[in-house]
């Protein structure tokens, strides 16, 4: 079980976060997440690029003045010369501010926890890969769903080979945000996702393929190696791709199949994810996320929880609640990544750690992220050919 508790250096890491402001749904789970289980206290924001709406938002939630900037630039700089500056920021903004922001973190050698995806170029993510490497800090990527005790039990259980040698694999991520023409609407100006210049080079890969994408990885053990993919758009005039379809083949020789679109009329997140093998299969959905369904080539069915005894350490680690029949959700998700970057710093400061770094995503991953969205982009330039995914 998470025990909540300060870290091994005596009090919460200090956090900055920049975003979130509202009507952001995303700025309230990141904060609520990282002092969750007190292993971060947020101490300074910039909760949006506009100087005095930083600062209106980041005093309404309990910043002080002098800790709500208006830049990046000043926010670094402040920071980096006080005694009690942060030592860990959270960054939370549309996708291409990523790269730059990211950038200047780890230039000033501050921890970092970013949402996906990592960046909106293969090319900018090995850079940013290597930038993170030369200096040493934590990278974290808010792949959320990783962060669910009922993925990492079934994580664990498929690395420890419960269904037998992997077949095939299934996943799906299918919501209805964008099911019509929001971009025509009055509040078009505040739809970045719906801007390519902002959004990146495929909304659809980039904002859920990725998590589809990380999702198989982290179950299986087995990165992507080839995909054959069709990617476009299904709303009328639309600039950005609100649908992809994808086969691949994992590394280790397993088929999949990966669906993926935010303009599928009355879906709303539905996520599942399967995985066949010789003996049996799994199956999990975003759902029912406090349970994982099993069944076996006998024709047995179990259906586990969270709370049950026989969770493997994974699923226990990551749980707060004792008792079956008490579910945990999307903020506990993100609280266990918060719980992993805050063993990441302390394991780079010789510092005792939980040991739950080990699942969370890192900036491998949102590079690996990058590649395949760049491949699905490729293969299905050239009508859904197989395209190899860059190492």
């Amino acid at each position: 079980m998470i025990n909540p508790v300060i870290n091994a250096l005596g009090r919460p890491f200090r956090l900055g976060i920049v975003g979130g402001a509202p009507p952001s749904m995303i700025g309230p789970v990141h904060r609520i997440a990282a002092s969750m289980d007190r292993r971060f206290e947020l101490v300074a924001g910039m909760l949006s690029s506009r100087p005095e709406r930083s600062r209106s938002e980041g005093m309404a939630i309990g910043l002080p003045e002098a800790r709500c900037y208006g830049s990046i630039e000043d926010f670094l700089a402040k920071e980096r010369v006080r005694d009690d500056g942060v030592e860990a920021l959270a960054i939370i903004t549309p996708n291409d501010t990523h790269a730059s922001y990211l950038r200047l973190a780890l230039g000033a050698g501050i921890d970092v926890m970013i949402e996906k995806p990592l960046c909106n170029e293969l090319d900018e993510a090995r850079a940013l890969q290597q930038l993170a490497t030369s200096s040493g800090c934590a990278v974290a990527l808010t792949h959320t769903y990783s962060g669910y005790p009922m993925v990492r039990e079934m994580r664990a259980r498929c690395l420890a080979g419960e269904v037998g040698a992997l077949r095939l694999v299934q996943v799906e991520y299918l919501a209805g945000g964008i099911a019509t023409a929001v971009e025509l609407g009055p509040d078009a100006e505040r739809r970045w996702r719906l801007k390519p210049e902002r959004s990146g080079p495929s909304l659809v890969l980039g904002d859920i393929g990725t998590h589809a994408h990380h999702l198989v990885a982290f179950v299986t053990g087995q990165p992507f190696e080839r995909v054959s993919a069709d990617v476009g758009t299904m709303v009328p005039g639309r600039k950005v791709h609100d649908v992809a379809q994808v086969r691949f083949r994992l590394a280790g020789g397993t088929r999949g199949q990966l669906e993926v679109s935010n303009a599928v009329a009355g879906m709303s997140n539905h996520i599942r994810l399967r995985v066949y093998g010789e003996t049996g299969h799994m199956e999990w959905q975003h759902s029912r996320h406090n349970e994982l369904t099993i069944a076996s080539l006998s024709g047995e069915i179990q259906t586990i929880s969270g709370g049950q005894p026989m969770l493997t350490a994974d699923a226990q680690h990551s749980s707060r609640l004792r008792r079956p029949g008490h579910p945990e959700g999307l903020q506990e998700a993100v609280a266990n990544l918060y719980c992993g970057l805050a063993d990441m710093m302390l394991a780079r400061r010789g510092l005792p750690t939980s040991g739950a770094s080990v699942l969370v995503p890192a900036i491998d991953d949102g590079v690996k992220g990058l590649a395949f969205v760049m491949a699905c982009l490729e293969s299905s330039a050239r009508d859904g050919a197989v395209v190899k995914l860059s190492s």
